[in-house]
């Protein structure tokens, strides 16, 4: 099969597209045809390394942990799916090599959701590691009915579907942290949005009134808007951040490290077919063109996803 991997660790450029075995099947396992493959900023961060005193690295190390694509195969131990099925997953794997910047990938098969037929590939495989931590992480600071929820970088790609998931669980109010730029498409995503920066504290408290505090706070940005959090939520233990794990343990607040969830995951796409949620894709590029997918998420412009198709 044709795969985007690297045996070094650095700048985008070290990963090329090369030639390699197809995946062994496992008996628990499905062999999934890659359609396509989510580009995540954990993606870059294993790419450079920073992550292999987190979790076993091999090489020559395919990146990618989303992928949307079409069962070729199944192992003997498999009842769930059969050859033809449209299928997404959040293929986080306990090791890091076999990732979906591939034409084909194995993986367990508790990992495995179906994709609805009215949801395309580049849409699914936008979905599930963004999704599930914008799921996961609501749930951890118990967001619901009534609340008032903080969302910072709510036009990213964990932001911008925490936004319309909070409003699915029943959250009153959801206030999003973007730029200005960002502030009509955080609108149209049901939140009210405020900008980044030193008068960050005194805006929100002038929306939510009152004692000038939120219910809840998911972080997706880390740095001064973990700071920030920190005053405006009511109770720390109502506050998550996805970003800066040694700093949420320091001040009691959690960390959120997505799991995969073949049910939620299933719960987010059957949502994304009702309407009920949108998937904001700002580009695709081609299996090849990895590298130049990589350096525009590291800019740290985008609105939504970047999506690789195969």
């Amino acid at each position: 099969m044709k795969a985007i991997a690297l045996t070094e660790f650095g700048d985008p450029e070290v990963m090329t597209l090369r030639d390699l075995p197809d995946p062994l099947l496992g008996p628990d396992q499905v062999l999934v045809e890659v359609r396509a493959a989510g580009v995540n900023p954990v993606d870059f961060k294993i790419r450079a390394g920073y992550l292999r005193g987190l979790m076993p690295h091999h090489t020559p190390l395919i990146p990618g942990w989303d992928v949307a694509g079409v069962v070729r195969a199944v192992g003997i131990g498999v009842r769930d799916w059969q050859p033809g099925d449209e299928v997404l997953a959040y293929a986080r794997k306990d090791h890091v090599q076999f990732g979906a910047y591939a034409e084909l990938i194995s993986l367990p098969d508790r990992m495995v959701a179906r994709k609805p037929s009215t949801v395309d590939f580049v849409t699914a495989a936008a979905l599930p590691l963004a999704g599930l931590t914008a799921l996961q992480s609501l749930k951890a600071v118990g967001a619901g009915e009534g609340d008032v929820v903080l969302v910072h970088a709510a036009a990213g790609g964990v932001g911008h579907l925490q936004v319309q998931i909070a409003r699915a669980l029943g959250v009153a109010r959801v206030i999003g942290t973007a730029s200005p730029r960002n502030h009509d498409f955080v609108r149209s995503l049901g939140a009210e949005p405020v900008a980044y920066g030193d008068a960050l504290v005194d805006a929100v408290a002038e929306l939510v009134g009152g004692d000038g505090k939120v219910d809840a706070v998911v972080d997706n940005v880390g740095g001064v808007a973990f700071d920030q959090s920190l005053w405006l939520v009511r109770d720390r233990a109502r506050m998550t951040s996805i970003v800066d794990g040694q700093r949420a343990l320091e001040h009691g607040v959690t960390n959120t490290w997505a799991r995969p969830d073949a049910a939620q995951t299933q719960w987010l796409a059957d949502l994304v077919a009702s309407g009920e949620l949108e998937v904001e894709v700002q580009r695709t590029f081609p299996l090849a063109e990895a590298a130049a997918a990589h350096r525009l998420l590291e800019g740290g412009h985008v609105r939504g996803k970047v999506v690789l198709t195969v």
